[in-house]
């Protein structure tokens, strides 16, 4: 059966494929660790190196662009 949708009108939708886009940053520092997003309480996980976030959470990528610590990695 199919599914429908509707949205509102002047309501945006991000395209799917920018919505599931990641961004990877290289911990110049720790292999493995959680970091806490200042004034949002959320955490993001440091393994082997690495971590990875949407392109979508501003949040999280302005919070490891700020971060000297972080370097985006060359894929």
């Amino acid at each position: 059966m199919a599914k429908t949708t509707t949205t509102l009108a002047g309501e945006e939708q991000a395209a799917p494929e920018l919505a599931l886009e990641r961004l990877k940053f290289r911990d110049m520092v720790y292999t493995s660790r959680t970091l806490i997003i200042p004034e949002t309480d959320r955490a993001l996980p440091v393994s082997k190196g690495l971590v990875e976030v949407l392109v979508s959470d501003t949040d999280a990528v302005k919070f490891l662009k700020a971060n000297a610590e972080f370097e985006p990695a060359k894929e």
